[in-house]
């Protein structure tokens, strides 16, 4: 049963010394925070929910899996979680998606990054990425790959490198870019295409130049409507990632959604990303700081005027519940949105899903909605759900839509769904060991080792990292 008295209990890390250290998930009248205390730096309290949908009702009932392939499982000088990570045997969940970090250097100096990469490392030569390749196959099979860094389109080789993982056998590949290069060499985008590149994780942080300056360092508007423009003249899909940030562009919400909209069918979707201060951050974040998952489906609703509802958004079924939400939904012909689950985290069939079907339904969805459109010969896209039926619902300004037909359905479908998603980064505050240990998005590390995102740019209040080099 996973009820908010199972969820209460859990540990932490302390976030001067990184520590593990016991804590609390505490109601505060419509929210909850995060307590914990050290025993050497005192107590620390941060909100990680913030209001409607409640934190009772945000649940998905997950029975565990097969234990997943660990590599660093049977060391004698193990120290528990987080430190023995490879991963370890307290993991509950296998890899969905495996990141391979192909270099450190960049071509933006963000004021915010999560990685904070050092551009004077060295790149991995194509051989070591080849083994990383086979590391991911061994330890997660059937996984997606991330390739990502410091900026992977910095290397010319990169579509090399794209080849190299499809003949391995990896048959989703996405490259997390800030488009720069994307935009401006047409031939290199041509040349990933061919390589069998799937998606393009496209940083879009805002529709305003000023966003771009505050957050990135210049304007790149046009250059991120450039990416979007080579990306779909290849056929590459491309998710467009706003990192939110209080204060920024979190009234951009709507905007960012309507223009992926116009840019359907060559945008798959948003994934919002709430900030989360590890990488290259200013300071200790205050309240005001933070954004939560809640917030942002609350923004979605309000910002879209309703085109888009906060019960549209359902718990994921492969990583912990309080990470992430997604959402489905048919564009038509006329532009008008249909969702394709309503009530969504009221979870349709009442029954718990198993981890392992919840991994492997969450990699098959990934890659079906994620990769350029679906040619009109192939078989129309498949959320993998229990076969919820498409709800007539209504688009912007209340206009009534009436169902679709099936043939319809079918046709719009094979190039016209779009998704809407969210990931709640855990940091050195809000971190929560029982979060971390249902992760299933995981970094290979140079020596094979598979490690939780968190945990790998996981940063201290004093800049020390938990495991990133």
């Amino acid at each position: 049963m996973d009820d908010f008295l199972n969820r209460t209990q859990t540990e932490s890390l302390c976030p001067v010394c990184l520590e593990r250290v016991p804590a609390q998930r505490v109601p505060v009248d419509d929210d909850v925070h995060l307590v914990k205390s050290c025993p050497r730096h005192g107590t620390f309290e941060t909100v990680i929910w913030r209001g409607k949908p409640s934190f009772n009702q945000w649940k998905r009932s997950k029975i565990p899996g097969p234990t997943p392939l660990f590599i660093n499982g049977n060391k004698s000088d193990q120290k528990g979680c987080p430190f023995d990570c490879g991963l370890c045997p307290d993991h509950r969940q296998r890899s969905c998606t495996v990141i391979i970090e192909v270099t450190q250097r960049c071509d933006l100096a963000c004021p915010v990054c999560y990685a904070d990469a050092p551009a004077t490392t060295p790149d991995p030569s194509p051989i070591v990425i080849g083994e990383l390749f086979k590391r991911a196959a061994q330890t997660g099979p059937g996984s997606n790959i991330q390739l990502s860094g410091g900026e992977p389109t910095v290397r010319d080789d990169l579509p090399d490198l794209v080849g190299l993982g499809r003949d391995l056998g990896f048959s989703f590949i996405q490259v997390n870019t800030n488009g720069l290069r994307l935009g401006r060499d047409r031939a290199y985008v041509k040349a990933l295409k061919q390589a069998g590149l799937a998606s393009v994780f496209l940083q879009f942080d805002g529709i305003e130049d000023d966003i771009y300056r505050r957050l990135r360092g210049r304007d790149l508007m046009e250059a991120k409507r450039a990416a979007v423009e080579a990306c779909a003249e290849q056929g590459i899909g491309v998710v467009l990632v706003p990192t939110l940030v209080p204060g920024v562009n979190t009234h951009q919400v709507g905007a960012i959604l309507e223009t992926a909209l116009s840019w359907v069918p060559a945008v798959r979707g948003v994934h919002f990303q709430p900030i989360s201060y590890f990488g290259r951050y200013p300071a200790t974040p205050d309240p005001s700081d933070r954004l939560t998952l809640p917030e942002v489906m609350r923004a979605i609703e309000e910002q879209s005027d309703g085109l888009f509802k906060a019960a549209h958004m359902g718990p994921p079924g492969c990583e912990n519940a309080l990470c992430s939400f997604h959402g489905r939904f048919l564009q038509q012909a006329d532009g008008k949105v249909v969702p394709l689950k309503a009530d969504a985290w009221q979870d349709c069939c009442g029954a718990p899903i198993k981890a392992d079907e919840g991994a492997a339904k969450a990699i098959a969805s990934v890659a079906r909605q994620w990769a350029g459109p679906s040619r009109p010969d192939r078989e129309p896209m498949s959320d993998g759900s229990c076969g919820c039926r498409v709800l007539p619902s209504k688009g912007g300004k209340d206009d009534p839509l009436e169902p679709l037909s099936l043939d319809a359905f079918l046709h719009q479908a094979r190039t016209h769904i779009f998704s809407i998603s969210a990931m709640a980064f855990q940091d050195a505050w809000t971190l929560a060991l029982d979060r971390v240990r249902d992760c299933c998005i995981h970094v290979m590390a140079l020596d094979g080792r598979l490690i939780p995102f968190c945990l790998y740019n996981l940063t201290a209040a004093n800049g020390r990292r938990l495991y990133r080099q």
